[in-house]
């Protein structure tokens, strides 16, 4: 067992992976802070979080804290008399909670700091049509994602990953270098470097109705890397102009077809049971979607019941 007491924080199944490599390496977790039980579901039953599931099977000592700064929580952690905490896919935290700690508070970051600061660096970093991405540890401080580096470690996208798929990447070799860095700091050779100031700073703000939406005026390769990046969740999403009504609709799988043609952007076409949509540089074929008040499905089987008129259009 190693020597090094660590307090936990996370909620979502990403940080289950972090915690799960912890233990596998024999580090000793003292406390897990997650979110509180909600209401979830058309029961409205009290869903745990992933990371507090996990915890229970361990036997591990769970917090679930309304207020960070509520005194009984504060002596909590301080009788749990951690040396280090480490946070992932948590929510920000207090100082009084980050500096308390002797070897503070270290957070795991799915991107390459400085770039893509903020809430959804995964959904960002595909949108935006970048090669590669990665992982980083970085000390806290008052600041969102701008404390000490202490290591990074590369991923790279490929042409097809969702943000599915890239999270699940970036969870794996996240969970790794947490462990590294843990290591680092138990063996006392930990070093950090202050993040490079820099001009050009990507963003990765949080997800809104407004920034998912799809843009039909944008050319192909833009409009695939945002549904794509945006799927499965919480997917890019557009209105459906069909035999005069107007659908909210989501779009998930799709494909790029580049081709030369005249069709004003978002005419749809309908060929061998494909749905395609025109696009500057070509057609995304898509193979997913889902309507209102429906579950996701594939285009062919949707094709077997629902009618496109002439005139439909993606707007």
């Amino acid at each position: 067992m190693k020597d090094l007491k660590i307090i936990f924080m996370g909620t979502p199944e990403f940080a289950v992976h972090c915690l799960k490599e912890i233990l596998k390496n024999g580090f000793n977790i003292v406390g897990v802070i997650t979110a509180p039980d909600r209401p979830a579901g058309r029961g409205r039953k009290l869903q745990q979080s992933a990371v507090k599931q996990f915890a229970v099977e361990h036997n591990l000592p769970v917090f679930q804290p309304i207020n960070l700064k509520s005194e009984d929580f504060l002596m909590d952690l301080k009788r749990l008399r951690a040396d280090i905490q480490v946070v992932v896919a948590f929510r920000m935290l207090p100082k009084v909670v980050w500096a308390m700690p002797k070897m503070g508070t270290f957070n795991l970051h799915a991107s390459l700091l400085p770039q893509y600061r903020g809430a959804a660096p995964i959904n960002w970093a595909i949108i935006n049509g970048e090669k590669t991405t990665g992982v980083s540890t970085f000390f806290l401080d008052e600041k969102i994602d701008t404390g000490a580096m202490i290591l990074q470690e590369e991923v790279a996208i490929d042409p097809e990953d969702t943000a599915g798929a890239l999270h699940d990447k970036l969870m794996h070799k996240g969970a790794k270098l947490i462990t590294k860095t843990l290591q680092q700091i138990e063996e006392g050779n930990i070093t950090s470097t202050p993040q490079p100031e820099s001009l050009s700073l990507k963003e990765a703000p949080k997800l809104t109705k407004e920034n998912t939406k799809i843009d039909w005026t944008q050319d192909l390769d833009k409009v695939y890397n945002h549904i794509r990046g945006l799927n499965p969740y919480p997917a890019a999403w557009c209105i459906l102009k069909n035999n005069g009504e107007k659908l909210k609709v989501k779009i998930f799988n799709c494909k790029k077809e580049y081709a030369v043609h005249d069709l004003p952007n978002g005419t749809i076409l309908i060929e061998d049971k494909n749905l395609k949509v025109a696009l500057k540089k070509g057609f995304l074929k898509i193979e997913e979607i889902q309507l209102p008040g429906k579950r996701k499905m594939k285009v062919k089987d949707l094709l077997n019941g629902f009618k496109f008129s002439e005139e439909a259009k993606f707007l």
